[in-house]
Parts: structure tokens; sequence; C-alpha cells
């Protein structure tokens, strides 16, 4: 019997009622009707006979929890995990994967159809390991946020983690990791920094796994400061004159810090960052993706990657352009970009996408693709703007977020771009999270 969570005490429960399930949404809810009002249901799937509670009242809406399954979907499978509809993570689980993959897939469709965009190719899906492919965690006091509240989960298993990180879990009772908000970075793929780890550091690191433990708010501080004061400002110039450019003066999320410095092999290259910044958490589905846009690609003198973040796509496109222009307004993250790209032709502005179009985008010689990939808000006006009058005749654009992809996409295509290959990017399986990346033709 699937285990389901209780009710909470401040939300109306009504009596039950029968439904069957039509088709599962962005979010991964399943949705049904009664009496022609739209009800979402967590844990189910279309096509399934159901026994609800309606938990929540809205006006365009209800929200419900399962009673009792009828009539199940043979996708249906039980979750392997036993902190399945506990744990904040996997909400999608009780589906068969292959399965899990289509309705990810369906998602991404409908999505770029409410933004009025005809399909006119088959979403095609790039993907891995449906287990054991996550080398990226953030713990709190040790575990993780349980489901809708703040409290900890102490687990000693997470089927999504890589064996490293559980092996991690198996081996460090929960009483003794360390508490606060971690961040945590282990794989096969890590490689030697060649350097002996201080046992007095903020961070500890064994082989294939490096956590990283918060700095007291004075290290914190004083990094911040010595980073500020030894910045320069930056000028461009043209016709004889000096253009000031506007530079961010720090960023409190990644702070340098040689001993949350972490290296993977990803395919042929070794990138560096920081365990506390951005990196890719599946490195699985990240090694295919980067495959298929050296693919995509047709190669040239000039590009431009666009919230480069630390260079790990950029380190790529090397080896098929002459020229690599890289955006990124975290000034930290572009320190391992260079580090990445040392040796290779390049240019890097430590600016934010809307002030680089602003203060240096007519300064730059014509570029014969871009590939972006904005955070989850999507690209900035400017930045949109930018690309509709650019006349760049290839564009790669790859999203975290599939709402701000499809309204990003559908203002290329309004200003003449052609809406070549889609592709779901199946980085987190058993969740309804979905990254995708859509090549554009001019």
């Amino acid at each position: 019997m699937f285990n389901f969570l209780s009710l909470s005490d401040n939300i109306l429960v009504m009596d039950t009622v029968t439904v069957t399930t039509e088709k599962t949404v962005f979010g991964g809810l399943s949705i049904a009707k009664i009496d022609s009002k739209t009800v979402f249901i967590p844990y189910s799937m279309p096509g399934e006979t159901l026994s609800v509670k309606i938990v929540q009242h809205k006006n365009d809406y209800d929200n419900a929890e399962i009673v009792k399954i009828i009539k199940a979907s043979p996708k249906r499978v039980q979750a392997p995990c036993k902190y399945y509809g506990q744990c904040g993570g996997c909400n999608m689980m009780h589906i068969s994967p292959e399965y899990q993959r289509e309705l990810r897939k369906q998602m991404l469709s409908d999505i770029f159809a409410d933004n009025k965009i005809k399909l006119e190719v088959p979403i095609q899906t790039i993907y891995g390991p449906d287990t054991n492919y996550r080398a990226r965690f953030q713990f709190t006091d040790g575990g993780l946020s349980k489901k809708s509240d703040n409290t900890i989960i102490n687990i000693d298993e997470c089927l999504c983690a890589e064996k490293v990180i559980n092996d991690y879990l198996a081996n460090t009772p929960s009483e003794q990791r360390p508490q606060g908000r971690i961040h945590v970075f282990g794989s096969d793929k890590m490689q030697s920094l060649n350097k002996v780890t201080d046992s007095k550091s903020d961070s500890q690191s064994d082989g294939k796994i490096k956590i990283a433990i918060p700095q007291t708010k004075q290290t914190t501080q004083s990094t911040q400061n010595k980073f500020t004061q030894n910045r320069s400002d930056k000028f461009l110039s043209k016709g004889g004159k000096k253009l000031k450019v506007k530079e961010n003066h720090y960023f409190k999320g990644t702070i340098i810090n040689d001993e949350t410095v972490a290296a993977v092999k990803i395919l042929d290259k070794t990138l560096h960052f920081d365990v506390r910044g951005f990196f890719q958490s599946n490195l699985f589905v990240f090694e295919k993706v980067i495959q298929k846009i050296m693919e995509l690609l047709p190669g040239g003198q000039n590009i431009i990657d666009i919230y480069a973040g630390c260079g790990s796509i950029s380190t790529f496109l090397t080896d098929k352009y002459e020229n690599v222009t890289l955006v990124e307004h975290n000034r930290d993250a572009l320190v391992f970009a260079e580090q990445n790209l040392a040796g290779k032709k390049h240019v890097s502005y430590g600016l934010s996408g809307e002030n680089w179009v602003k203060t240096c985008s007519s300064y730059c010689p014509p570029f014969d693709a871009c590939v972006i990939d904005p955070p989850r808000s999507g690209m900035e006006k400017a930045v949109c703007d930018y690309l509709c009058k650019s006349k760049i005749p290839v564009i790669l654009s790859m999203s975290c977020d599939p709402a701000t992809h499809a309204r990003d996409a559908a203002r290329l295509i309004q200003a003449g771009y052609t809406l070549e290959k889609l592709y779901l990017l199946d980085f987190y399986p058993n969740t309804s999270h979905i990254e995708s990346l859509a090549l554009f033709i001019l």
C-alpha cells in the first residue's frame, strides 16, 4: 500500500470523492475534474481511478490527497526509497522511469504550446541513470528537509545520490555530521587538486567527496572586503573616448576559498569550481549535453556564452571557435572560468547580461553563434532584446525552467528565428524538474 502523508490540522477536509485523473501538468501533479472544477492530486498519474479528499479550496481549483487507489495505472510502481512521500525531493518515483520521461516531455510540450509555439519537430530526450546520479547536495543539520515544512529528516541513504555520497551518509552518523547548511559535492569523476587539506579549514575532503562548512560571519566579511578592495574599474576605448564599464563589487554566494575548490573530469577536460557555487548536479547527463551542444554548433570564429558561470560550457567551445566571449555577473565564478580556459583565446566580462548589453555589446565583433544558459528567471529583457536584433545565425538556449524558456523562445521566433530542435534534458529523474535545450536558426 502506498504511504501517503497525513493531513495537517489547518486545512479544510471534506468527504472522499471518486475521480479519474486526466493528465499530469507542470509540477508533477495530475488533474481531475469535480463538477467541472479542476483538482490537483500529488502522487498520481493519468488514467487512474482514485478516492480523494479535498484538502484546500482555491477560487479556480482545489487541492486533494489520495485516500485510496481504486484502479492504478499499469505504469505505477512501488517507490524504492523508504523516505518517499516524506522527503521534499522526489515526487515521481511512483512512476516507471520510462513513463516519467514521457510525462516530463509532455509537460514541456504543453508549456511551449501555452506560449503559442507550434512544435514542428518532436522533442528528443537526453537522459542517463535513473538512480545514483546526483553529485551535488545541500544538507541542513546533516539531513534533508521534510516535504512542505522545515523539519529535517536524518537520512542514511538517498537513491538519487552518487555512491560516494551514500557511502558518506552510511558511514557518518547524523549526530556527527556538520550542523547548519552545508554544501556537499561527491562523484567518481572528481580529480585530485594535489593539495593537502588543512584539518582546521572550513571544509572536509575525502578523496571523491568535498564538504564545505559555512564560514563564520567575520571570515566571510573579511574575504569580501579583500575582494572588493582589489577590484579595478574597467574601461573600453572607441574613437579616442573612454567608456567606463559598470561592474558588480562582490557576491555573497561564492567567496573564494581554496579549501572548497573541486575539480571534475568531464569528457576530456578538467573543470574547477567552488562547491558552494553552482555546478551541474548530474554529471552523467551533463557529459551528453556537452556532446550534443558540440554536435549542433557549426564552428567558426566568434561565439558568445551568456550566463557562462565557471566556463563549464565555454571550455569546450574553444575546440570549435577561435574566440570565445564569456558574460557572467558573478566574478567569483569567472575566477574559475579563467582557470578552466587557461591558454585558450577568450574574453571575459564580469557583468550582468543587461549591463553587458548596455556597455559592451557594441564593442564586440559579430558572433557566429551564441550559447545562453540563464537562471530560472530566464533571459533578462535587455539580453533577449539584444538577441532578437543581433542577427546571430545560431543560438543554443539552455534552461532550467520551461516556462521562462518558452517565453523567451516565443520572442526569438517572433523576431524571425526558427526553432529547429528541442530537447528534454533529464537531469533530475524521479522529480518533476524539467530542463531543456533549444536550437534556433536565423
